[in-house]
Order: C-alpha cells, then sequence, then structure tokens
C-alpha cells in the first residue's frame, strides 16, 4: 500500500476517533457521570468492546450504508469522511452528544449530489425513519425496565451496600454489551464509505482462514474508536451522564442497557436470522444514532419520575445538533469534493455510465419490464444516473420505484475483463473450489455489466446463484454478494 493510500485513509481513522470520542458517552457516560466508574475504567473496556463488535458483527449495517451511495473512489471516499469527521467533531468541542450516522450519512448524500449518481430513496428512507424510531423505541424501552428494575429491588430489600455493588457491576457489563453493540452497529459510520473503493486485499492466514478487504477496514476503523475514547470522551461523558438529567445509578444502569438493546436490535445478523425463522417481522440492519438511543432511554427515565428534572434546553440544542449535523457534513463534503478535484487534481468519483443496448433491454424484458416507452433512449450512453433520469423524465417514462432500481441496475455499465494475469487473486478469496473453477472457465471473456458477470458465474455452478431476498435466506445472500463484489473488485482493476 503506498503513502498516498494510507493518506486517503486518515480521513477515516479522524471520524473513527471523533466517533469515539463522542459516543462512548452513550455507553459509559451515565456510569461515569454518576461516580459508579472512574472514566480510565469506561476508556479501557469500551475500547476492547468496541472493537470485538466492529470485528465480530459489523457487516449487517454496513450493507446498508453502501445502498445509501456507493463512493467508488478513494480521493471521494477520504472527503465524505473528513466532511463526517469534522462535523462530529465541532459538536464534540461544543460538548454535545451528536450522531456519526447523520454525519455520515449528510457526506454521502454531499457525494451523490457532486457526482451525479442516485441517492437510493428506499435505503434513505428507512435510515431517516430509525432517526424518528430509534429514540423512541428507547424510551419505550427504558420505561417498563425502570419500573422493574425499582420494584424488584423493593421486593428484594437488599442493603444500600449491596445494591450499590450489584449496580456497579450491572453498569459494567451493560457497557460492555453497549460497547460491542456500539463497535457493531457504528462502524459502518466509520469505514463504510470505504468499501466500495478498499485498498486492502484479501489474504490467508495460516493456510486455515482469510481476512478480507472489509474486515481489515472494520479492525483499523475499531482501533481509531478506541483511541477516542481513551484520549477525548471524558467531557461528553459528563455531558451526557449528569449533564441532560440527573440520575441515580440504577436508572444509569437502565439508559445503558436500553440504548444497548436498540444498537443491539439494529445490527445483530442472529437476530435477524432467528426472527426470520420463525416467520417473526425483522429488524432492518441499519446504521443508528448510538446518541439518539441514549438520550431517548434518558429522557424516558425522566418522563417515569414527572418529567421535571430534564434540562429541556439542553435538550433542544441536542436536537438542533442532530439537525444541523448532516446539513453541516453534506455542504462541507460537497465544497470539498470541489476542491479536491478542480484544485488538487485528485479523481474525487469514477465515471458511472448507463446504457440501454439490446442485451439490456432483453433482460428488462425477462423482469417485465416493457422496452416500448423507452423510445429514442435505446442505444444511447449517458454519463451519470442523473442524466439518465432527466432524460427518463423528458421521454416520460413512468416507473414504479421496483422497476427503476431494475432498470438502473441492469443498465449500468461496470466493464469486467477476466484477464488471466488476475487469477491467481482468487487464490486469496474465500472461494470454494466450484467457485473458483466457474470464474476460471471465464477467461477471456468480457462483460459489461456486473449482472451479465454473476449469470455466467451461476450457469457455471449453483454455488454462484443468488438466493431468494428474503428474510430467511438473507444472511446466505449477503455473503454471497459479499463474493461476487470480491470478484468484481479484481477483475474492474484489469481494464
Amino acid at each position: 500500500m503506498d503513502i498516498a493510500v494510507l493518506l486517503f485513509l486518515t480521513s477515516g481513522l479522524f471520524l473513527g476517533w471523533s466517533l469515539g470520542a463522542n459516543d462512548a458517552a452513550n455507553v459509559f457516560g451515565t456510569a461515569v457521570g454518576t461516580r459508579m466508574i472512574r472514566f480510565a475504567t469506561a476508556a479501557g473496556l469500551c475500547s476492547v468492546f468496541v472493537i470485538i463488535g466492529a470485528v465480530a458483527g459489523g457487516a449487517g449495517a454496513a450493507e446498508s450504508l453502501g445502498r445509501l451511495g456507493a463512493v467508488n473512489a478513494l480521493p471521494g471516499s477520504f472527503m465524505a469522511a473528513l466532511a463526517a469527521a469534522f462535523a462530529v467533531y465541532v459538536m464534540t468541542k461544543a460538548g454535545l452528544a451528536v450522531s456519526t450516522t447523520q454525519a455520515i450519512v449528510g457526506a454521502i448524500v454531499g457525494w451523490n449530489l457532486f457526482s451525479e449518481s442516485l441517492t437510493d430513496s428506499g435505503a434513505l428512507t428507512k435510515i431517516l425513519s430509525t432517526w424518528l424510531i430509534c429514540p423512541v423505541l428507547a424510551a419505550g424501552i427504558a420505561i417498563p425496565l425502570y419500573w422493574l428494575t425499582r420494584r424488584a429491588l423493593q421486593a428484594a430489600q437488599l442493603h444500600l451496600l449491596r445494591v450499590d455493588s450489584y449496580t456497579r457491576l450491572g453498569l459494567v457489563l451493560a457497557g460492555m454489551f453497549g460497547a460491542y453493540s456500539l463497535g457493531a452497529n457504528n462502524i459502518a459510520n466509520v469505514v463504510g464509505v470505504f468499501v466500495p473503493a478498499s485498498p486492502f486485499t484479501e489474504f490467508s492466514m495460516l493456510g486455515m482462514f482469510s481476512v478480507s478487504s472489509v474486515q481489515q477496514l472494520f479492525m483499523l476503523g475499531a482501533l481509531a474508536i478506541g483511541a477516542g475514547v481513551i484520549t477525548y470522551s471524558k467531557r461528553v461523558m459528563f455531558t451526557v451522564g449528569s449533564g441532560l438529567l440527573p440520575l441515580s445509578p440504577v436508572a444509569a444502569w437502565v439508559a445503558v442497557m436500553s440504548h444497548s438493546l436498540v444498537l443491539f436490535l439494529f445490527a445483530s445478523e442472529g437476530l435477524e436470522s432467528l426472527l426470520a425463522r420463525y416467520g417473526l417481522p425483522t429488524i432492518p440492519l441499519v446504521p443508528v444514532s448510538s446518541s439518539q438511543a441514549v438520550v431517548g432511554a434518558i429522557v424516558g427515565i425522566g418522563l417515569m419520575q414527572g418529567g421535571q428534572h430534564i434540562r429541556w434546553r439542553l435538550l433542544g440544542s441536542i436536537g438542533l445538533g442532530w439537525v444541523a449535523t448532516p446539513l453541516i457534513a453534506g455542504l462541507i463534503c460537497f465544497i470539498g469534493l470541489f476542491f479536491l478535484q478542480n484544485v488538487f487534481g485528485q479523481r474525487v468519483f469514477r465515471e458511472v455510465p448507463y446504457v440501454l443496448s439490446a442485451q439490456v433491454l432483453q433482460r428488462l424484458g425477462s423482469e417485465g419490464i416493457s422496452s416500448e416507452p423507452l423510445g429514442d433512449l435505446r442505444g444511447r450512453r449517458f454519463t451519470s444516473a442523473a442524466q439518465f433520469r432527466k432524460a427518463l423524465a423528458q421521454e416520460e417514462v413512468r416507473l414504479d420505484s421496483g422497476r427503476e432500481a431494475a432498470l438502473f441496475k441492469f443498465a449500468e455499465m461496470d466493464e469486467m475483463r477476466m484477464d488471466v494475469a488476475h487469477f491467481e487473486r482468487m487464490e486469496l478469496g474465500t472461494l470454494s473450489s466450484a467457485q473458483q473453477l466457474a470464474v476460471t472457465a471465464l477467461a477471456g471473456r468480457t462483460f459489461p455489466h456486473r449482472w451479465m458477470l454473476a449469470e455466467a458465474l451461476a450457469r457455471e455452478t449453483a454455488e454462484w446463484r443468488l438466493p431468494p431476498d428474503s428474510p430467511a435466506q438473507r444472511q446466505e445472500r449477503r455473503r454471497l454478494a459479499a463474493k461476487l463484489n470480491f470478484v468484481y473488485r479484481t477483475f474492474r482493476s484489469a481494464k
């Protein structure tokens, strides 16, 4: 890896540091603010379990963020992460617990606008909805949990010293669980923008297992989060822990548990599979706001106590920060991309053209999308998604969201040349023998669209066939899609 690549990754490390400095407060802030746990202990435990959560459970939420917008050039990823990090840093300096989720979403939308790429409305709607659901859900968990905990303690009639001891242990365990959930859910915010343009390659360790490029990114981002926790999280911890609402140690435990459960619900692939297995509705795996979760939990506890002790003015300032953060990040990203491209001569996005070729029209027909309304657009090349969408509007082509998404998917150009010189990279991947044989069988061929390569591989072996996009098979589909992306990255570099 050359020095330029390392320089581009520094913004992701800065964002990870900012997340650690700000969001550690949501895990251990209430415990530190109530003087139940020393800051040094909280910072050390938080750092360790954030790293474990990021590496072990970060894949699900990262996928949803990737659908919002695929930042496909390393300089563009650098600027998106830098814009988000700067917005979070400004709020951290002000002592406000803001959302890195909102910051990176704003930065990605800024990159989409600059590159004239599509912002996936479905993914954006899903993420935006969680900004409302997350604090309400946290409050909804905190209120009954607080009531049950108080009743249980009253019934147990424990000595005050025993209650203090159990509460301290509970805060440590809840904080460890919260740090794991924070890493699993929010690592997508730190390195998600680097996944499409990842500079890492997969490698094998001791010939027994492989470490993917995404796992390497997650580890690097998690280490940066840990550094932020240790070096700069103390001030925000005390703001959340004692500034919004004076909390008893028991109430602090309830707040941390409620926050941690919310983050876990939106990050756990295992829970998603379990719910799907029993035919129950699944919870979307999206990065949610750790700050919103803990603030929602604290407000829920305050309402249980009558609401008179909640510092509403501070709550309003925090809410204003939540609104301002994505706007600031998006604006900084857009302006920064302009300077990076026009002043420093960096390629901040890779052009993604769209063509309605005969092959594309035939494939659309198999999906039940008629080619008749497309009229004069057949055979034309469009240099961006925005230009393609404008042409569709001029031709008065009206499609529902599902069919429009299929149209853009099949028309997108992304040439893959199955160059023999690149086949040795397959030895480093996590592909089965049958999958590797299917890839080598396509040597020498060129595919102008990703879907054409995917279908050619599926014809070679059933092990390359994506299962239906159903909740029960979503995890397997996600794993196979990651392998396909590995193949795309390998042979796209042969262009």
